[in-house]
């Protein structure tokens, strides 16, 4: 029963290492029929947590468990090796030295820092029981993996989907660099509040007749001060109502919805309304900037909204996607004037050289001293933050590399409409991820894919040093992917542009031959999601091994966290669909969340966190795995201590269960020594049928993923149906019954039966308690090395051969005599407690049953002491019909004690021989001194 296994699964993966068994499975599904999960990489950087070991043990028990059902189901895992987070660490261990650095060094120093974490998290991995390969594993940093992301990039580019232009983008200026739609998430943040006023310049009586000759303003409201030196324009929504308000000798306007609210805020709420007209009105109109000498239009926009502000909103072509794109409309400057740390330049004393926070306070008491600032409030909002560092990012328009949403495949669709109709024709799991997706590729804008890192695959294209023209020419690309396939991605740095541009090749815009290189590195969701170009390589339904591809495209199954809709899921959607022309997976499973008990995220700050390496190392790495499939990972997931010993409690009534099961097998060789189902005793039989019935719903909850019901219901198998019922019974005939009689081998058959199905059914989830048990169960020929080489039982291996017996009708039968078996155990209780009898084999039962449950009691008659645990058992049959209740009688035992059986009988003594046993053991006392063992 002490499992031991810190000590023991140590053991097993040295034995499995020798073994090389990963390599003996993929020899022994060779040919078969392929199912393949994609391993999402996970990032290089720190130790496993507890929802990596939720997220790779799941993948884990899929991939076995489809192995397990004869497939072959290769699993390579993979590491996303570039990127900021690895890049800051570097920047924070390598202090003032970087700056005297070449980008080559940097990146020496990134690449030896993932490594160290690649070889981290695979040990762990491993220690989890994890089977996959992990000698040749996928790394985005690899050369082969850096020529797979170029040739992606390279599809996108001469088709025409990637284009270099200026965009307002999210931008970070703690890491200084552009960010993508999926690096960037909310949190709440405070900000400064402000109303300001915008003074009317062209002439009031253009918006409307009762203006004229009035001295008229509108009020923006903003949450961005910082913004206001690159306001532009005045925004307002060409089909809403506004009002002209009237407050000491001047006019404000602002929108009707608004009005009261804006009058509150700003110290108006005694204007007088005296005008009223469409927003239409308001545009070319001008105003004067509150504190610098610039004239502002007045523009329409239908983004402009009515749920908060004034209804006038203040334009920022440089800084806002909206603001950008009115600009355009407009012909407004869209240059901007904050650089890459988020200083404002080229602005007033009071402000410029500031960072964009660190200016607001500077540019509320410049609207002060101007007598443009109206009111002002602190407001906590939700706030766009950098995922990485955790800052605010700000809106900047820069030039970037863009994948462009509405650019139009060879077959006409734009790439936009394309992932919509591929995201249709995935399975998602569950099901809500359709929409979720697809909700996202609607609205999301053109992905911005250039980062200003040195960490990462550069996009790796050329400008004419001539014309400044792009260079976008076949040969040039295939000679960048041979160079990134032999070099790896390090050679961009270190080979001129003449090294690599074929000597003829011409720019198409001028017709010069010298040029230079772009050095921005490529979004790492591009990198991801290039993972299925690098690793699904072969054609649909084929395996061509090859390193860390060779596997087909599609593949079966992604499975990842929720934030991967607007992450690999969506890159990879893109990244397959833009350069092979479908989705990269058939079917999207998403795991919830791992949280603590309180239900909040786990953080290692919170202290909240359990460490699944600590639990391997404390309680075995099958206490993890058992709480993986212990919760339904669809949902929200609680992880705790106290969760951990729970499980490792039900752990040891399995093993419990297990150990019970191959005590009883010593000596049984089921070649010799099997009982043919039609000869078994009828519990055994039972109790086969029942195991067969577990079987079917394991196999099809196998089927669903559902983890969890295979967990439960083995857990209660173990527990109730055997431990605590068919075990407890058994314990008379196979302790007591001729060692070779039919009686206890055809009980020995059934445990046996049962425990080659149950090891089996849980090998995919106990790795290692399954391995263990596998290598003690009586030997059969043909027989695995390892569980995990054999094949998942069928109903027939469960049951054994069932042919020619009535099974619904023996089950119908069972299910009658259970049903009077927990009638006599009230009573029984009863007796207990009135001290009548101690144990049950104390007691003889009389009872009287009505049609027609008599017929079944007397067909099971010489089975009923048995079932029920008793000395004796007298049955008749009782008047009345099917609503009759059955009548239970309880009496001592008449009779003495068996020595041997400890039941109670009348004919103790009747051997000579043998005066202290019963009529039961004393010939079976004989057959063992004759040698009948």
């Amino acid at each position: 029963m002490k499992a031991n296994l810190p000590q023991n699964e140590p053991k097993l993966l040295a034995k499995w290492a020798a073994l090389g068994l990963y390599e003996r499975i993929r020899e022994a599904r060779g040919g078969r029929p392929l199912y393949v999960l994609h391993d999402g990489p996970p990032y290089a950087n720190g130790p496993l947590h507890l929802g990596h070991a939720l997220n790779k043990c799941l993948k884990d028990f899929v991939v076995k468990s489809k192995t397990m059902f004869g497939f072959d189901s290769p699993y390579i895992p993979g590491w996303d090796c570039h990127g900021l987070p690895i890049e800051i660490k570097v920047d924070e261990a390598l202090g003032r030295k970087k700056l005297e650095m070449q980008p080559l060094q940097v990146r020496k120093a990134c690449r030896e820092y993932a490594e160290k974490f690649v070889k981290l998290q695979r040990d762990q991995f491993v220690r989890l029981g994890v089977f996959g390969q992990w000698d040749d594993p996928y790394l985005t940093m690899s050369p082969r993996y850096e020529a797979a992301i170029m040739e992606t990039l390279f599809s996108f580019f001469e088709n025409g989907l990637i284009y270099r232009g200026l965009r307002p983008v999210y931008w970070c200026i703690v890491d200084k660099t552009a960010l993508a739609e999926a690096e960037v998430e909310y949190e709440d943040h405070t900000s400064p509040s402000v109303w300001v006023k915008y003074r009317l310049t062209s002439d009031p009586a253009q918006i409307n007749s009762a203006l004229a000759g009035k001295k008229a303003s509108t009020i923006i409201w903003t949450t961005t001060p910082w913004t206001l030196p690159a306001s532009l324009a005045v925004a307002f929504h060409p089909n809403e109502e506004y009002v002209a308000l009237e407050a000491g000798g001047e006019v404000y306007m602002v929108a009707a919805k608004l009005a009261r609210v804006t009058a509150e805020k700003t110290g108006l709420a005694g204007a007088k309304q005296i005008a009223r007209f469409p927003g239409e009105r308001m545009e070319r109109v001008t105003f004067a900037h509150p504190f610098l000498e610039r004239s502002i239009l007045g523009v329409l926009a239908e983004y402009v909204t009515m749920d908060q502000g004034t209804g006038a909103v203040h334009t920022a072509p440089s800084h806002g996607a909206d603001d950008f794109y009115t600009g355009g409309r407009y012909g407004l400057d869209q240059t901007c004037n904050v650089d890459e740390a988020g200083r404002l330049r080229h602005g007033l004393p009071e402000y410029d050289g500031e960072t964009v926070f660190d200016a607001n306070p500077n540019i509320i008491e410049l609207l002060k001293t101007r007598g443009a600032l109206l009111a002002e409030e602190k407001i906590t909002h939700s706030y766009p933050h950098c995922w990485r560092c955790h800052n605010p990012v700000i809106f900047r328009a820069t030039e970037q590399w863009f994948i462009g949403m509405e650019n139009r495949l060879a077959g006409g669709e734009t790439l936009r409409q394309k992932a919509l109709d591929e995201a249709r024709r995935v399975k998602f799991d569950p099901a809500w991820g359709e929409e979720r997706i697809g909700n996202m590729i609607a609205t999301r804008p053109d992905w911005c894919i250039s980062r200003q890192r040195v960490w990462g695959v550069p996009i790796a294209v050329f400008f004419c040093e001539g014309c400044g023209g792009v260079l976008n020419d076949h040969a040039t690309n295939q000679a960048v992917i041979e160079l990134f396939r032999t070099r790896g991605a390090d050679a961009w740095y270190s080979t001129d542009p003449a090294g690599i541009v074929p000597r003829e090749t011409k720019c198409a815009k001028c017709g010069g031959g010298k040029f230079r290189k772009e050095m921005d590195i490529i979004d790492v969701w591009f990198e991801s999601g290039s993972s299925q170009a690098a690793v699904l390589t072969a054609p649909e339904g084929k395996h061509v091994p090859a390193g860390p591809s060779g596997l087909p495209f599609p593949c079966d199954m992604y499975l990842e966290g929720g934030d991967q809709y607007r992450g690999w899921f969506m890159s990879s959607l893109f990244c397959a669909v833009g350069a092979r022309g479908r989705a990269p997976y058939r079917q999207v499973v998403t795991p919830g969340w791992t949280l603590d008990e309180q239900g909040r995220a786990m953080s290692k700050s919170r202290g909240n966190d359990v460490d699944p390496v600590d639990v391997a190392n404390r309680l075995g790495g099958e206490i993890v795995r058992l709480w993986v499939a212990s919760v339904d990972f669809r949902e929200d997931v609680i992880g705790s201590e106290n969760l951990m010993q729970r499980v490792a409690e039900n752990y040891r009534k399995i093993r419990n269960t297990f150990r019970y099961i191959l005590g009883n097998l010593n000596g049984f060789d089921p070649a010799r020594d099997a009982v043919p189902f039609a000869e078994m005793q009828p519990l055994d039989q039972y109790m086969l049928l029942r195991t067969a019935e577990l079987t079917e719903r394991v196999r099809q909850w196998y089927e669903e993923f559902a983890f969890h019901k295979i967990y439960h219901r083995v857990n209660d198998f173990c527990v109730v149906d055997l431990s605590a019922f068919y075990f407890d019974v058994l314990k008379d005939r196979l302790y007591t019954a001729s060692p070779r009689g039919v009686k206890r081998r055809s009980a020995q058959t059934a445990i046996w039966r049962i425990g080659e199905a149950l090891v089996r059914l849980m090998a995919p989830i106990m790795s290692f308690t399954a391995d263990e048990i596998w290598q003690f169960l009586p030997p059969v020929a043909g027989r695995e090395p390892s569980a995990h080489l054999a094949l998942f039982p069928d109903v027939k291996d469960a049951a054994g051969d069932t042919a020619g017996a009535d099974t619904k009708a023996l089950m119908a039968d069972w299910d009658a005599l259970m049903a009077v078996r927990q009638q006599v155990l009230k009573p029984l209780e009863v007796a207990r407690q009135e001290k009548l009898i101690g144990d049950s084999t104390e007691a003889f039962v009389h009872l009287s049953a009505p049609e027609p449950v008599y017929t079944i009691l007397d067909r099971y008659r010489p089975h009923l002491r048995e079932l029920l645990k008793l000395s004796g058992v007298s049955v008749e049959r009782e008047g009345g019909n099917g609503s009759t209740p059955l009548r239970v009688k309880v009496s001592k035992a008449p009779g003495r004690k068996c020595e041997r059986c400890w039941n109670y009988s009348q004919r103790v003594g009747e051997d000579p021989q043998y005066p202290t046993v019963c009529e039961r053991c004393a010939p079976v006392l004989h057959e063992l001194e004759n040698g009948g063992i």
